[in-house]
């Protein structure tokens, strides 16, 4: 479904990624992108979503070539990205915000929206409630739920446990893990054990590069990541 080969990408005089090549299957359910922080972990979901030029390489979106795609068509094609900063419209209900995430499904908007009440009820419980004065965790449920209204064919999340409690981290993680039964989840994700836990196959990038490919639980067997990020 996505495909990268060879690629370079830099921010202005900088480059941050180094001759990659990354792919998403259609038998992936989890595929997680672990690394420190500065590795391009986020840059790489950026790439893919149409949101950040490669200098060199390609960049294939279901076989076509993405670097003639509009991000909205990327999303139109079945590839939704939820960022780090989750990007809500913090004076808009949960009920509107939704709606919004539906902009290309509009037919199907009521009964995708019920599907997302089915994950998360707390959004249903809080459908006329701004999304601003909902807290980290809910937000963190509403940025995704808004996502799924896109009908993804692949749903990106970067850092979805960011600034959340370990309870609420626990939540989060077991709700992607219902989605991925339905969905191809990509996940980068600072909580190491738990992204290579739940992922078929994973990539380690450092300073840039991919390191290693291996599935998730190869991952997590291999000494470099057990001395390095465990």
């Amino acid at each position: 479904m996505i495909e990268l080969d060879g690629i370079d990408v830099s921010y202005g005089n900088i480059q941050v990624i180094w001759d990659l090549d990354f792919q998403v299957t259609e038998d992936d359910g989890v595929v997680s992108i672990v690394g420190p922080n500065g590795a391009g972990k986020s840059t790489l979901l950026r790439v893919m979503s149409g949101l950040h030029p490669v200098d060199d390489g390609t960049v294939h979106v279901w076989g076509e070539d993405a670097s003639t795609l509009s991000p909205s068509d990327i999303v139109r094609r079945g590839f939704v990205h939820v960022s780090e900063e989750r990007n809500l419209f913090g004076d808009m209900t949960v009920r509107e915000n939704l709606e919004m995430g539906a902009y290309t499904k509009r037919d199907d908007l009521e009964a995708t929206m019920q599907e997302v009440f089915e994950l998360f009820p707390i959004l249903e419980e809080r459908a006329d409630q701004r999304a601003e004065s909902m807290s980290g965790g809910q937000q963190q449920m509403l940025a995704i739920g808004r996502g799924l209204m896109a009908q993804p064919k692949i749903l990106a999340l970067d850092e979805p446990s960011e600034g959340l409690a370990p309870q609420i981290t626990d939540r989060v993680f077991e709700k992607i893990e219902e989605i991925s039964e339905d969905i191809t989840v990509l996940l980068v994700e600072q909580h190491v054990n738990r992204a290579l836990a739940m992922a078929e196959r994973a990539y380690l990038l450092e300073n840039g590069r991919v390191v290693r490919e291996d599935t998730g639980q190869g991952l997590l067997e291999s000494d470099h990541v057990k001395e390095a990020y465990l």
